[in-house]
């Protein structure tokens, strides 16, 4: 499903773009350029599950930085649970991978889309980064800033959950 800067798939408050999103190929990144972070898009009954970044203050999905020798897959499963102390239940889905200019400057990087099920939903402690979870149905936002690029990737992730799977 690709884009392009002149028509992206979704923009944010700062000007960043999601340009493109290109599925499959977990074991053949982009070389075109860096791929540093990962993004995961837990399913629980139907919601997602979004975690409140205190420094942004945005909704968002988990996510973030991979870490030097870890695969962009270590990285998901860290950062969710990090993030939220939550797990899937069995292994996350690689979805694709979500093409990003960034603000300032129009940097462009890649991240790696995945996606899971669970249906434990645990207690959240607030910590450091997240101060708080929440498990958004797609329809109604949650109260505060949704980020907008991760609404599209949620939405992506949830069709191909629906497709693969069904939605639990």
């Amino acid at each position: 499903m690709p884009g392009n800067a002149a028509e992206p798939l979704a923009v944010d408050s700062r000007g960043n773009r999601l340009v493109s999103f290109v599925r499959g190929g977990e074991d053949t990144p982009p070389q075109d350029a860096l791929v540093p972070l990962s993004l995961t898009a837990l399913w629980c009954r139907g919601r997602v599950l979004l975690v409140h970044d205190r420094h942004r203050d945005t909704w968002e999905l988990p996510g973030g930085r991979i870490e030097h020798g870890e695969s962009p897959r270590q990285a998901a499963v860290r950062e969710l649970l990090e993030e939220s102390g939550h797990e899937p239940d069995g292994a996350l889905e690689f979805v694709g991978h979500a093409e990003f200019l960034l603000m300032p400057g129009r940097k462009r990087e890649y991240g790696a889309m995945f996606t899971g099920h669970t249906l434990r939903v645990t207690a959240f402690e607030p910590n450091e980064e997240i101060s708080a979870v929440c498990w958004w149905d797609l329809r109604t936002p949650p109260d505060g800033h949704v980020a907008q690029l991760d609404v599209h990737l949620a939405r992506l992730s949830r069709a191909h959950a629906t497709g693969a799977r069904g939605t639990r």
